[in-house]
């Protein structure tokens, strides 16, 4: 599946389009909001791993509803290494099916869904992450790119 382009803007104003990225492998994941738990959590294993992903070519995005400002404090507080981006109206949130039902507490409402995107140098979707867990992901996403690479010398 191609993956659907965008032009978001990060948190220093900054716009980024998947096309920015064509020929490197890109990491487009989407988390509720800044400064919570498991999304404070998923981003820093994604700064911790930043140098290893680089040496693969690997870019990373972060995509939630928050505001610049918002992304901008939250990369700030944990030294976050990559672009977050803003999708207040969440379009591209929805193109991505990354918005839907939720559960918290015993109640039921909608929301951004925690969902990833590994996206080839081709720019087509290989790997859909929809049960992501915030603490491995980043290893998973090495361990995954590390495989297409291998697959791909075979």
């Amino acid at each position: 599946m191609k993956a659907i382009d965008f032009l978001l803007p990060d948190q220093d104003n900054n716009f980024h389009s998947l096309k920015d990225y064509n020929g490197k492998w890109v990491l487009l994941y989407f988390y509720p909001k800044d400064n919570t738990p498991g999304c404070t959590k998923e981003a820093c294993g994604f700064r911790d791993s930043f140098e290893e992903l680089k040496k693969h070519n690997v870019v990373v995005l972060g995509v939630s509803a928050d505001s610049v400002s918002s992304h901008k404090k939250f990369a700030e507080k944990f030294k976050l290494n990559f672009p977050l981006l803003s999708d207040t109206s969440k379009e591209i949130i929805k193109k991505y099916e990354a918005w839907g039902k939720k559960r918290f507490m015993g109640r039921e409402f909608e929301g951004i869904l925690r969902i990833s995107y590994l996206i080839n140098p081709e720019g087509k979707v290989v790997k859909k992450y929809d049960k992501v867990k915030p603490e491995v992901h980043a290893k998973e996403v090495l361990d995954d790119i590390n495989k297409f690479k291998s697959d791909k010398k075979d």
